[in-house]
């Protein structure tokens, strides 16, 4: 390219974020990270530091205005900004529908405006937990059953993005992600994502706590291939269009353990009660992706965690959770979820 084209990648400081302007950088786009940096890290960019390709505006997207100059001239739009978590969205519905539909919605006319002329597409980052207890695998034509405020949140954003493309003409795309993990991936904050725990139970140790009976089943996707997704739908010809971008092929949380060195004959397991409105199993019908943008995960399962394991000194500060700590993180979540 002479000039380079601009790509917005907002949340680009975060985890899938940081890795999507990698991929931007690397085939020559200037890119305009926004990020407020809350959940995202400046450190996650450090590496590009002297690019001057790659900028960073420290903003919230609840605070952009159409007129945004972030957005002038932009030619891709990546709508990763938002907040993530289950039991904080129940505690704080009115905020995760701020930021995640009403930020979406900010995002969008920013998009819109600085884009008139030059916007080849916006692609959302889309949630799989719209499907909440589906069956599986699970086609985008699923019914949609959201299960607590950030499912519903995001899947809200996801019709917006969806409206303002039939409304407006804007060329947009919505990416469903289902279980991403990778370097990078957030360490800190509330009980969630079970690389978070089960690295830092490592580290000090400790017992792995896996819900259930751990025959429960998660259909983890590589962080680079994600990336790769949103880049192909960008690229693409297809909008409008709704993508599930999983790997098809889900592993068991015992076989996460097992892949860690952990044993569960040994004591290195403690089994913690299951979680009322999570699926037994997330899996993807990745048929559409495939089909229609000759997508591939590459990634193998066991290579990932290989990767990752690399790195988890990096996860010596993160939260070490235990049985009681996690009793009291999630009492909300049994509080309002559990009907029975």
């Amino acid at each position: 390219m002479q000039e380079s084209q601009i790509a917005v990648v907002t949340g680009g400081a975060g985890f899938i974020g940081s890795h999507m302007t990698d991929r931007l950088l690397q085939a020559g786009y200037a890119v305009r990270v926004i990020d407020n940096l809350v959940g995202g890290r400046v450190s996650n960019l450090a590496h590009h530091a002297r690019n001057p390709l790659l900028s960073l505006e420290e903003c919230d997207i609840c605070d952009l205005q159409p007129d945004s100059s972030i957005f002038k001239d932009v030619r891709y739009v990546f709508h990763f900004a938002g907040i993530g978590d289950i039991v904080p969205s129940i505690e704080q519905p009115i905020e995760y529908m701020a930021t995640n539909v009403q930020g979406t919605v900010r995002t969008l006319e920013a998009a819109r405006h600085g884009g008139r002329s030059t916007l080849q597409r916006f692609v959302y980052a889309a949630s799989s937990s719209c499907y909440g207890l589906a069956a599986t695998p699970t086609r985008e034509d699923y019914p949609i059953q959201p299960q607590y405020p950030y499912a519903l949140s995001k899947y809200q954003g996801e019709q917006a993005v969806l409206h303002w493309g039939q409304v407006y003409d804007l060329p947009v795309n919505s990416m469903r992600i289902f279980n991403a993990y990778g370097p990078r991936v957030r360490t800190t904050g509330a009980y969630g994502a079970v690389f978070g725990v089960f690295f830092r139970q490592k580290l000090a140790g400790k017992p792995y706590t896996v819900v259930g009976d751990g025959t429960q089943s998660r259909d983890f996707i590589y962080v680079t291939d994600v990336v790769e997704a949103f880049y192909m739908a960008a690229q693409s010809p297809h909008v409008g269009e709704i993508y599930n971008v999983g790997a098809d092929n889900p592993q068991s949380i015992l076989y996460l353990v097992e892949l860690l060195g952990g044993n569960v004959n040994s004591g290195d397991v403690i089994f913690i009660p299951k979680r009322p409105g999570e699926p037994d199993c997330t899996w993807a019908n990745a048929g559409k992706i495939i089909h229609q943008l000759g997508w591939q995960p590459k990634v193998t399962f066991e290579t990932g965690v290989q990767t990752m394991l690399k790195d988890i000194e990096n996860w010596r500060d993160a939260p070490l959770w235990d049985p009681d700590s996690i009793a009291k993180a999630t009492a909300t979540w049994f509080q309002h979820m559990d009907k029975k």
